[in-house]
């Protein structure tokens, strides 16, 4: 990287990605700015953010919460415009005083901000994997059409990155990949009684053994979806099709994915389970930072593991592959409905165990080809959720 300070706009900041980011972020103040902050509604940790990044930018999808923002931010003497609504989102994402954006709003909410940054030709860390799982081919196009640079933020997706061969982007057949295996902790339940799963809790299910992680993002690890949308997005970012995509049970978390070769050989990532790995790597590329992550000490290991994957345990998984086998609006659909049967799970309105079975009913009304607008995928995406909404019914 040259010596010019890169400015980052980060989509997303008072999640625990954004978090992270600002962290390594202030670690470097000499080569990163943060210019620009978004956030849905936590007034007070985009406050406290402000005053201490003091960024141009910040925008709140919540008008009401926006406006909050405006008279804290003015009344503390700190200058920054403030933005509102969705567009206001979006309009960070490609504000011409950033030259990165690290697009870490979680779910669907992700799809169009994290466009607007690919299509204004940033470098886009993409930590919102469902971007790709919604709209996998509209994404990639644009993001070849308007010159953007794309780097996977995902703890897996970064360390395939790290261990592929220079020139990938010609296809992974030249450089001799034969298949990528993404690693998965296996969550809380991993061994678990089966028949213990239709009563956890969802703190129960938030308590991921190796991360620290929203509680979205913590019960799509608990049941595996998570895993699933995975290989949906490896499938785009690398151009590899679901047979030479596999996903093998790591539980100590320390090798992040690994890439076979033709030869035989297979290279790996290993470090300590903390996201600031990866956001630094994907920050510096394709130099290095200090990310403040404790060194990985291979003598403290007693083992290293590795099992298959029970699709019997883990439904959801299953589901994933059969959305990316059949295409069209299917992954749409498996993204949505599964947002809306573990919202309603966190609510505690839907048991645990039934999240996968509200996901397969949704997935079976689905046919017909992959939209090919963002309007259509749109559409795609409230038909899923109305669908979904319907199913959930059943558990009021």
């Amino acid at each position: 990287m040259s010596d010019a300070l890169r400015r980052i706009a980060v989509l997303g900041s008072t999640g625990s990605i954004g978090r992270s980011t600002l962290d390594v972020i202030a670690r470097h103040p000499d080569r990163y700015r943060a210019v620009a902050l978004s956030a849905r509604r936590d007034v007070d940790t985009l406050f406290e953010q402000c005053v201490t990044h003091r960024p141009r930018y910040a925008a709140m999808l919540e008008p009401q919460a926006a406006a909050a923002l405006e008279s804290r931010l003015k009344a503390a003497g700190v200058r920054c415009e403030v933005l509102a609504g969705e567009e206001g989102v979006c309009a960070v994402a490609s504000v011409s005083d950033a030259d990165s954006v690290m697009a870490a709003i979680v779910g669907a909410a992700g799809l169009e901000p994290t466009l607007r940054a690919v299509r204004a030709g940033r470098r886009v860390l993409l930590a919102n994997k469902e971007a790709l799982v919604m709209a996998g081919a509209l994404f990639m196009e644009a993001v070849h059409r308007h010159g953007a640079e794309l780097l996977p933020i995902d703890s897996e997706h970064n360390a395939i990155f790290q261990c592929l061969p220079r020139g990938f982007e010609r296809g992974l057949a030249h450089g001799g990949v034969r298949r990528i295996l993404l690693t998965a902790s296996g969550g809380p339940f991993r061994t678990v009684p089966i028949e213990r799963l239709a009563t956890v809790t969802p703190d129960e299910a938030c308590a991921h053994p190796n991360w620290v992680m929203g509680r979205k993002i913590s019960v799509d690890s608990a049941t595996m979806m998570n895993k699933g949308l995975e290989v949906i997005e490896a499938h785009w970012l690398f151009g590899l099709p679901r047979a030479r995509i596999d996903v093998v049970i790591h539980p100590q978390s320390v090798i992040h994915s690994m890439v076979e070769y033709e030869d035989g050989s297979v290279l790996a990532q290993l470090g300590n389970p903390d996201m600031r790995t990866p956001i630094a790597h994907a920050l510096a590329y394709p130099d290095r930072v200090e990310a403040g992550v404790a060194r990985l000490d291979l003598t403290q290991m007693a083992a290293l593991s590795f099992e298959a994957p029970d699709l019997d345990r883990f439904p959801c998984l299953g589901l994933a592959f059969r959305a990316l086998e059949q295409g069209g609006a299917a992954p749409i659909a498996l993204n949505a409905a599964n947002e809306c049967a573990v919202e309603r799970f966190l609510e505690g309105g839907v048991p645990f165990h039934r999240i996968a079975g509200v996901v397969e009913s949704v997935l079976e009304s689905v046919r017909g080809a992959p939209p090919d607008t963002l309007e259509g995928v749109a559409e795609a995406d409230r038909e899923a959720r109305r669908i979904a909404g319907e199913v959930l019914k059943r558990f009021a």
